[in-house]
């Protein structure tokens, strides 16, 4: 069996091929994309959720101290106070910005 094509059909044929691999490159550079931006997300949504667990938890034992009186009241300074450095220590760490998203490159040349 033999085939007889023009150079137009086959000019045509290896078209399509190119716009394949056209839109299953697009197609890839946007999963991408979306997975970079779910990841951003969860990132966020992490920190937010260690931030809300870290202060239930100094509030939880901020409650029990002053609740149940304390005879000293060095210890009703320490509850109030060294939650006080976790809890600035906490904010400062979310409100400020540790890493750069940048694109991937190709390559490990320089610009």
């Amino acid at each position: 069996m033999t085939f007889n094509l023009t150079p137009e059909q086959l000019l045509a044929g290896v078209g399509v091929l190119l716009a394949l691999l056209w839109v299953w490159r697009a197609g890839a550079r946007r999963a991408r994309a979306a997975a970079d931006a779910a990841r951003a997300g969860a990132r966020l949504l992490s920190l937010f959720g260690r931030v809300v667990f870290t202060a239930g938890l100094i509030v939880g034992v901020q409650w029990i101290v002053i609740t149940h009186p304390a005879t000293s009241k060095w210890l009703l300074l320490a509850v109030l106070g060294l939650p006080a450095l976790f809890a600035s220590y906490a904010l400062t760490r979310a409100l400020t910005v540790t890493t750069l998203d940048t694109p991937r490159r190709r390559g490990r040349g320089r610009r």
